[in-house]
């Protein structure tokens, strides 16, 4: 029940965000919109107000704002042209279409700047207390625990995690003896470190290092910061999620990333709830995260997504006239069968790790 609570919550309020978006962009252009709707497909509920009517639809999984005169070759009455969609210039048409995806970016720098306001920003605490041991290591064969406290590597003082990877680094691969704090007494080990691969997130090799086997514990503590400073870590955090996005793409495109990490409704619906059951500035964060994905995916030059239609404007402005209606429609058809057959396959992916747990 937590699990589809928080993800009508999480997906309901960034849908939103994006439609309003495109909506507040319409009507700063004095575009008439005709619907806003959260959902696809039939209306469930729904009022009008003034010239638009606000719906919520069967569908959850997207929303659309209907602009009078979105479609090309509409027949339009000459007094009515100025409040048309197609009849705007190509600038005022991008933007109206770009605003969606940077309403959910900018989104995410309010949440993360609400979290980073009310709790903190989160820090890890300086410690040598080692965490975990990788099985089969030199750590392991040496007799290290996880919870021991590293005091010495080879006779050097330890005041900080980075000072036993200096001194393993230093080591060149021979023998080291490690002093470590266990029950209230010190223990001396000693170990040869192995040589291995240095992975970055998306598992691509980047090095090698002299490595024992162990890591630090990751105790967070929360640093009251002024409300300047949570502005600026809500920018970097947002730009950091921008970054791992656009990243995670590419490397799915190059294979480096298994196509098989791909989640979609199932697995957000999965992960929301966790994240509520660790509590709400948990589930805001993962809102955040979730905005990013949003906004950046949009803006894949894939027609019916938002990048697709803005590539259609950036040709038009280029070429100083817009694609023939036949073009857009063939791309249009090419679009959906793309976005239908990853949903089919994300929905599989889903399915599979939930049988594969079961």
């Amino acid at each position: 029940m937590n699990s589809i609570l928080s993800f009508i919550i999480a997906l309901g309020v960034l849908i939103f965000v994006h439609e309003f978006g495109h909506f507040i962009l319409a009507k700063l252009f004095g575009v008439r919109v005709e619907r806003f709707s959260l959902g696809f497909g039939p209306k469930v509920a729904g009022h009008r107000f003034g010239e638009t009517e606000y719906l919520i639809s069967a569908f959850p999984l997207g929303g659309y704002v209907k602009m009078f005169g979105e479609q090309r070759g509409e027949e339009i009455p000459a007094s009515e042209a100025h409040r048309s969609f197609s009849h705007n210039p190509v600038w005022q048409r991008f933007l109206i279409v770009f605003a969606g995806p940077f309403f959910n970016l900018l989104f995410a720098v309010f949440l993360f700047f609400l979290i980073f306001s009310i709790a903190g920003l989160p820090q890890l605490k300086p410690t040598t207390k080692i965490g975990e041991i990788q099985p089969d290591s030199p750590a392991a064969a040496m007799g290290l625990k996880a919870g021991d406290q590293v005091r010495r590597v080879d006779g050097r003082q330890i005041a900080q995690w980075e000072d036993i990877s200096g001194a393993i680094q230093q080591s060149g691969g021979k023998p080291v003896a490690v002093t470590v704090e266990r029950d209230g007494r010190l223990v001396v080990v000693t170990g040869r470190p192995e040589r291995q691969e240095t992975k970055d997130i998306f598992g691509e090799v980047t090095g090698e290092r002299w490595l024992l086997g162990i890591s630090r514990t990751e105790e967070v503590y929360y640093q009251n910061i002024s409300a300047l400073d949570a502005l600026q870590a809500a920018f970097d955090q947002t730009w950091g999620f921008i970054y791992l996005t656009v990243m995670g793409i590419v490397k799915i495109i190059q294979q480096v990333v298994p196509a098989s990490e791909l989640g979609g409704p199932i697995l957000i619906a999965q992960m929301a709830g966790r994240q509520m059951e660790a509590g709400w500035l948990n589930l805001l964060h993962f809102m955040g995260l979730l905005s990013v994905n949003l906004g950046i995916l949009n803006l894949i030059p894939i027609p019916i997504l938002d990048g697709g239609h803005l590539a259609f404007f950036t040709i038009e402005g280029i070429m100083r006239k817009p694609l023939s209606l036949r073009t857009q429609e063939v791309w249009q058809q090419i679009g959906l069968m793309l976005i239908a057959a990853l949903m089919i396959f994300v929905f599989y992916n889903d399915l599979i790790r939930v049988f594969s747990r079961g």
